[in-house]
């Protein structure tokens, strides 16, 4: 059977695949458009399990709402190049209209959708990545449901897009301001008292050692300085062995350094009042909740120095954040 020039052009815009892919396909299945498709969809499986280890660093980040439902979509692929082509963000465009229409769970669910070609999410990125010969991936999906929803995506590279949910309308500024801070500024959580207990107990975990290291730097530093040995000159092997090579520090004042050091660490870090050292790390955690939750973080578009929570309550003092989420490829 002859193959047209119609007949290419018809499986082209069936499956966004190249004219020539289009050619051998219909060729190899003998002009069955069905059977061209299939073949088509497993060019592109194993174009995808050839790259399955490439990084898919670049790519395209798309929201979506209607009423009270959002959905923020990450299409990964290799390249810039790719990520800026046509096809690449009609797909990703695609994908989010999907997914705003049938509003899945999760990315598995919004994987089995189906498009209205009839090809599931799942087969036209395989179908897109059989096209370039690049790796192309779904790489993150999510929702948020609440009375109000604001939507962002960064417009310079399109990398990089939130969402945030609000128990009822606010102005459109203060919406957009919002979630450009969640986007900008990466919080943990809404609040402290929805930061997830693991990350609360990681930088508690994080904040004693830190208390107790320097707790003990800084006695270390006072026998130095008794002894008029520079604790510049001595905060490490290496450094200890160039400055006695430049003549810093003299043999014998390299070796007392050494003495110190172990002997007032040993000491120190057996005897470290363990409630200051409480007290400093909880300081320190009430510091991280501060810089790193949505609602304490310093308002960014404010000229005042006010906190998200404050700009909220000062145009509505019932208005909250109630969910959130961010997708970048950047991070």
């Amino acid at each position: 059977m002859a193959i047209t020039a119609a007949d290419v052009m018809k499986l082209r815009k069936m499956t966004s695949a190249g004219m020539m892919d289009c050619k051998k396909a219909l060729e190899e299945a003998a002009g069955d458009f069905n059977k061209a498709m299939d073949i088509i969809r497993e060019k592109g499986k194993l174009v995808a399990a050839k790259r399955a280890d490439r990084e898919t660093s670049e790519g395209a980040v798309k929201t979506r709402v209607e009423g009270g439902r959002g959905v923020i979509v990450c299409l990964g692929c290799e390249t810039d190049f790719v990520s800026r082509n046509a096809d690449f963000q009609n797909l990703a465009e695609a994908i989010a209209d999907v997914a705003i229409a049938q509003f899945p769970a999760d990315i598995e669910g919004l994987k089995a959708c189906k498009m209205a070609d009839g090809y599931t999410v799942e087969q036209a990125v395989e179908a897109q990545t059989g096209k370039t010969g690049e790796k192309h991936v779904l790489v993150a999906y999510a929702v948020v449901e609440a009375p109000f929803v604001a939507q962002y995506v960064h417009k310079i590279n399109g990398k990089l897009g939130a969402l945030v949910g609000f128990n009822k309308s606010i102005s459109e500024s203060l919406a957009k301001g919002i979630v450009m801070q969640v986007a900008s500024m990466n919080p943990v959580a809404i609040s402290a008292e929805d930061c997830p207990k693991e990350v609360l107990d990681n930088e508690l975990q994080v904040a004693i050692q830190k208390t107790k290291e320097e707790q003990v730097q800084k006695a270390v530093d006072a026998a130095l300085k008794k002894a008029g040995i520079n604790p510049a000159h001595v905060d490490s092997e290496d450094h200890i062995e160039s400055n006695t090579a430049k003549g810093w520090l003299t043999p014998e004042q390299a070796q007392q350094a050494r003495e110190i050091i172990k002997k007032v660490s040993e000491e120190k870090a057996a005897n470290l009042p363990e409630q200051m050292i409480q007290n400093i790390a909880n300081g320190r955690v009430q510091k991280f909740l501060k810089e790193q939750t949505l609602v304490e973080q310093d308002y960014q578009m404010s000229d005042e120095k006010i906190s998200v929570k404050a700009a909220l309550a000062a145009e509505d003092k019932e208005a909250a954040v109630v969910a959130f989420k961010r997708i970048s490829l950047n991070d």
